[in-house]
């Protein structure tokens, strides 16, 4: 066997620790390889997952956007249905704080105490100027002097507005920690009005029953005294027995007047019911007392009524006959001024009857309808409490009052009757 040199040997084994390092260096390089292979399908599958991650959150964005999106939806809607309750409201709805100063008046609040629109919020007391007594109710409640609750307040002074309210009063907190009182308010003057027709019929109608016998009863004892009296020849009886005689002659007479028209008050009336043009019926009563017309002018329109010709003739002429006699009595020369208005949407018609006299003096306008009240010595006191009666048959009622330029103005109103074209 031939001897290895020493430079063989170390050939050799240099050749051997090549090959040794060149099959590590492989293997290194297949395990990389090998790694390599992993790492991209572990990133691959990771990419995978990441992409559906993504997606996912993507769609539970959408869907909260989209929960934003129809909860501002449903709170606009809401916010634009409680503004049409709001102004659909037939009553007033005013919302007021602690500090005295009103949030919010609906239209019908408006309409009702006849406040023009102003930017809120605004003093409590500028806003209802017109109605000190509400102003007051409502402040009381929003500073928690007093419990909310349900009143009823006659406005007094508001013209041209109405004579009732109905009040509705609750707590009402907001934010920032505000607080207040909500009041709900209705026009109760037409419910009013008809429960003051309800009572002064059935009190016509109890006066009626309890004095009718016994006004008959003395009524004809009064006929007899008148007729005794007009058996006695004044000339024939010495003085001063004459003059005696004369005088309960007269006065009997001026007693069985009213007598009779006491009666004819008190008795209920049978209604001939008709459509009439009130316009006609007007002018036909303004003639009955001014047959020339010098004192009194009609103007307006007065539309269709369904009533009784007689009785509302009687009626208009009896508040011409008023006014005329008012001024007479005052010294000055009469300038009546009738006037009619149809207010269609409220489904009546208003008459006005206004004269330049001395007016109604405030103890007085309360009474000014109350039988056998009058101011003048020769009166019966049946005049305008007729009128009243007559009016208020009709379903319509009168008030007295003095008109702005002065003198005393009376207001009728009455059931339109609607005729069709």
């Amino acid at each position: 066997m031939p001897q290895i040199s020493p430079a063989g040997a170390l050939l050799l084994g240099l050749t051997a620790l090549v090959g040794f390092l060149a099959g590590v260096l492989g293997f290194a390089f297949l395990r990389i390889a090998a790694g390599a292979r992993d790492s991209g399908r572990h990133l691959r599958e990771s990419s995978a997952d990441t992409a559906v991650l993504s997606a996912a959150l993507q769609e539970a964005v959408a869907k909260i956007k989209q929960q934003e999106r129809s909860s501002f939806a449903r709170a606009e809607a809401s916010e634009r249905l409680n503004a049409q309750i709001v102004e659909g409201l037939t009553s007033g709805l005013l919302v007021a704080g602690a500090d005295g100063r009103v949030r919010m008046l609906n239209p019908a609040g408006h309409r009702i105490l006849g406040v023009a629109p102003r930017p809120m919020p605004a003093p409590l007391e500028e806003m209802l100027a017109t109605v000190p007594d509400l102003a007051q109710l409502v402040r009381d409640a929003a500073t928690g002097r007093r419990a909310p609750s349900r009143r009823h307040i006659a406005t007094g002074g508001l013209t041209g507005g109405p004579s009732h309210l109905g009040v509705t009063l609750s707590p009402w907190s907001g934010g920032a920690g505000e607080s207040g009182v909500i009041c709900l308010f209705t026009d109760l003057s037409r419910v009013v009005a008809l429960e003051e027709q309800l009572r002064f019929k059935d009190a016509l109608a109890k006066l009626g029953e309890l004095t009718a016998g016994l006004a008959h009863e003395f009524r004809n004892g009064l006929a007899t005294v008148h007729g005794y009296a007009r058996l006695l020849d004044p000339a024939a009886l010495p003085a001063p027995h004459g003059t005696y005689a004369e005088g309960i002659r007269a006065e009997t007479a001026a007693l069985g007047e009213v007598v009779t028209r006491f009666l004819d008050f008190a008795r209920p009336e049978r209604l001939t019911l008709q459509t009439l043009a009130l316009g006609l019926v007007v002018t036909r009563a303004v003639t009955d007392v001014d047959p020339a017309r010098t004192a009194v002018t009609v103007s307006g329109a007065f539309g269709h009524v369904e009533g009784d010709e007689v009785l509302l003739r009687q009626a208009f002429a009896n508040l011409v006959r008023n006014a005329i006699e008012a001024c007479q009595r005052a010294g000055v020369t009469p300038v009546i001024h009738v006037h009619g208005a149809v207010q269609a949407a409220d489904g009546i018609v208003e008459i006005t009857v206004a004269d330049n006299g001395p007016g109604l003096p405030a103890e007085d306008r309360d009474r000014v309808f109350q039988p056998f009240f009058t101011t003048r010595s020769d009166g019966t006191g049946l005049g305008l409490a007729l009128v009243q009666k007559f009016i208020v048959t009709h379903n319509g009622q009168v008030r007295g009052d003095n008109g702005l330029d002065g003198g005393a103005l009376f207001t009728v109103h009455l059931p339109l009757k609607r005729i069709a074209a």
